[in-house]
């Protein structure tokens, strides 16, 4: 990992609607017995108070001075302006609160803030399933190497983030990346995030199975697996739908970035469930009015989770072709692969790491 010998030390924060638990990062590894304080999310004084006292719990306990905070923070927001829009789980927020430019006044260091889904993908694209992926396929023999990640989270919410050769998309407006309000294939007139989510689960649960009792998706994922009492097939059917419905909405999205996409957050770990319609639909047809057919993406999807599915991935269609008038040959691929995984170090990890390393490249190159 390119920081691994980096002595800069960055504060971070993960930012819950019940919690903030602070920390501090130096060489990619965290060097600070982490401090919750409750979030108070309801007064905006309390919650300042313990945005200060944590960071200065974590400062305190430092070998030396930090040179930044960063962390995620929900939106809406203008991530760059340091300022958090009216939160639906921060009411004490409404009407803006320029957070990044108050800790910088007390903390005299800059302050930078993003969403979860672009840190995720920041920290997937430079220190998790980006640089691994491409260490993988160098061992295997292939020359291909992979420069674009869509970073995606199946959580509360859908989120997620994209990385363009190392550089995170933020965009004009601080939405870069965002892909929750896509349509939703079964439902159009609602956005994609309602059937992926952790109320999607619980919801096509229920519809599927009659129970109408309250189930969390943990306990959803146990009746699947057979542990607990319940519909087992309606158990799988709420995660295949959910998988199903992300990907055409993946589909949209890395037709556009043409990357790696890494999947993590709570629901990653029904990836069982998930992933073999969310490949589906990846890899599904489309056509023309002439009635041909051809694949909806131009690039075929990969499991690279699947050890057989991972060495064709690698593989590839590589051919040598002549150059015309001379004896030599180049070296061509005309299979166009694309992998989907699930994040190794997790998401918490990889936004912690994300918001590290979005800090210290900005600082180097003095923006």
């Amino acid at each position: 990992m390119m920081y691994t010998n980096d002595n800069r030390i960055v504060m971070t924060l993960d930012a819950g609607g019940t919690n903030f638990v602070f920390s501090a990062i130096q060489g990619g590894k965290e060097i600070a017995d982490p401090v919750v304080l409750p979030a108070c999310a309801d007064c905006l004084d309390k919650c300042l108070g313990n945005l200060v006292e944590g960071f200065k719990a974590i400062q305190a306990g430092l070998p030396e001075t930090p040179v930044a905070i960063s962390f995620a923070f929900p939106g809406p927001a203008d991530y760059q302006a340091g300022i958090i829009g009216d939160l639906p789980n921060f009411p004490s927020f409404r009407g803006g609160v320029a957070l990044g430019p108050f800790l910088e006044d007390i903390f005299g260091i800059p302050v930078f803030i993003n969403n979860d889904g672009n840190l995720f993908a920041y920290g997937e694209a430079l220190t998790g399933a980006l640089p691994d992926i491409n260490l993988r396929l160098r061992e295997a023999g292939s020359m291909k190497q992979y420069k674009n990640l869509l970073g995606v989270t199946l959580g509360t919410g859908f989120g997620a983030g994209v990385v363009i050769n190392q550089e995170l998309l933020l965009g004009d407006n601080a939405a870069g990346g965002d892909i929750w309000c896509f349509r939703n294939k079964k439902y159009p007139e609602y956005i994609v995030e309602e059937s992926v989510s952790i109320r999607a689960v619980m919801r096509v649960y229920a519809e599927r199975s009659g129970d109408t009792g309250a189930h969390t998706p943990k306990e959803i994922f146990e009746i699947a697996e057979g542990i607990c009492p319940g519909n087992r097939e309606a158990a799988i059917t709420a995660f295949s739908e959910l998988g199903e419905l992300a990907g055409d909405a993946l589909a949209s999205a890395i037709t556009l970035i043409d990357g790696i996409i890494v999947i993590g957050g709570g629901l990653s770990g029904a990836s069982k469930y998930i992933l073999p319609a969310l490949l589906k639909e990846l890899n599904s047809s489309t056509g023309m009015m002439d009635g041909s057919r051809f694949g909806r993406l131009q690039m075929k999807a990969y499991l690279l989770e699947d050890a057989e599915s991972f060495a064709d991935f690698a593989k590839g269609g590589a051919v040598e072709v002549p150059i015309p008038g001379t004896n030599r040959k180049v070296g061509y691929d005309p299979c166009k692969r694309i992998g989907v995984t699930v994040s190794k170090q997790g998401a918490n990890r990889s936004i912690a790491m994300g918001a590290y390393v979005f800090a210290l490249n900005h600082l180097s190159k003095g923006i």
